[in-house]
């Protein structure tokens, strides 16, 4: 993978933007993280997602997701970057229980390794309803029901910018003293530019910004003809996530269940994320003519869906299925862990779909 970056160096005259470093150490075939074969999720591999924590999440989040397919004839969900396959199974599970078993079930998966993961996962655990699951290299031309992005946004490489008195820099990698090494340049993309004076608060700052996200908000929009989007991620709408204390980014890697916040260390081995700026997301949506249905933290929006009706249904208190799961909810709710990092985002077109999702608590106006 080094040898690769320094290739990459090379062919851009001796500074890759990091936005196409990160694309490279993520996605470089058969080199890149999500497409080189390591175990990635779950107790052996670097992060924890929340499907992979309990499958009470994917039951849960499959109500907001029936609701969305009542009104579509198509009965369609398109779920991308579905990771292991857990959260497909758990709310194919779920939906046939619900009696709204889709037609069809896309998932839209880069990696060849995790695409033979999901099908293992699917058979093993959603079984018979598993035969409405196809997989696409990209998303569909025209998209009836529900579109499903869980931890997907954060992945989608950012550029780094930074304004120093006047000037304006963009991060990126160069080769130095025979190693990978970070560096700053001036910034020539003036879109890059108007987007960073836009955001960013008054005096030195550094952060990233990320239209590519955007872009493909924008591009899965334009293809709902009826239904909706929802974002599931860790981030903040814009006056959070450019907060003047908030100076240094929000750029993460991930090795091994430790994050830290060196992104040069073990390129292909560990993950790197960034924020989600939920404000730009919502503007992307609306763009492409979708509306804003819903924004509000994790734990507001499973609690609203009846997640500890789930929990209580798992059996007695004191046995030990229940103590797991409810130790799970308490990660998947709690403040001080996924609760209230992690944020829902809901783009719809159309009319009659039901929100329950947002009953409890709708932050809408802060984006």
């Amino acid at each position: 993978m080094v040898a690769a970056v320094a290739r990459a160096i090379d062919d851009a005259d001796g500074f890759l933007p990091f936005d196409r470093y990160m694309q490279l150490v993520l996605y470089a075939p058969g080199l890149g993280y999500y497409v080189a074969g390591a175990h990635k999720f779950g107790g052996g591999g670097d992060f924890v997602t929340a499907p992979e924590l309990s499958p009470l999440f994917g039951a849960t989040l499959s109500r907001q997701v029936a609701a969305v397919l009542a009104p579509t004839q198509a009965r369609e969900v398109v779920e991308f970057g579905a990771g292991t396959g857990q959260l497909a199974a758990d709310m194919l599970v779920a939906l046939a229980a619900a009696g709204a078993l889709p037609k069809r079930y896309c998932i839209v998966e880069v990696s060849p390794d995790l695409r033979e993961r999901q099908r293992a996962t699917l058979a093993r655990l959603a079984g018979e309803h598993a035969g409405c699951v196809e997989w696409l290299p990209g998303p569909p031309k025209r998209i009836e029901g529900a579109v499903v992005m869980n931890e997907v946004l954060d992945a989608v490489p950012p550029s780094i910018v930074a304004r120093r008195a006047d000037a304006w820099l963009e991060r990126g990698v160069v080769w130095a003293r025979g190693a990978l090494a970070l560096a700053w340049r001036p910034l020539a993309d003036a879109r890059l530019r108007a987007l960073a004076a836009a955001r960013f608060p008054a005096g030195d700052y550094t952060s990233e910004l990320n239209p590519a996200a955007e872009a493909l908000v924008a591009l899965v929009g334009a293809r709902i003809a009826v239904g909706a989007l929802l974002v599931i991620d860790y981030g903040f709408p814009r006056a959070e996530h450019y907060h003047p204390q908030r100076d240094g980014g929000t750029l993460m890697a991930h090795y091994r269940h430790r994050a830290h916040g060196d992104p040069l260390s073990w390129p292909g081995l560990t993950d790197l994320t960034a924020h989600v700026d939920f404000t730009a997301i919502a503007e992307a949506g609306e763009r492409a003519g979708l509306a804003v249905a819903g924004f509000a933290s994790q734990a507001a929006f499973l609690l609203a869906l009846g997640l500890l009706d789930r929990l209580a249904a798992v059996g007695p208190v004191a046995s030990t299925a229940y103590l797991r799961e409810a130790a799970a909810v308490q990660t998947l709710t709690s403040p001080a862990e996924m609760g209230e990092l992690f944020k829902v985002l809901a783009l719809a077109r159309g009319d009659g779909i039901d929100w329950p999702g947002f009953t409890l608590a709708d932050r809408s106006h802060t984006l």
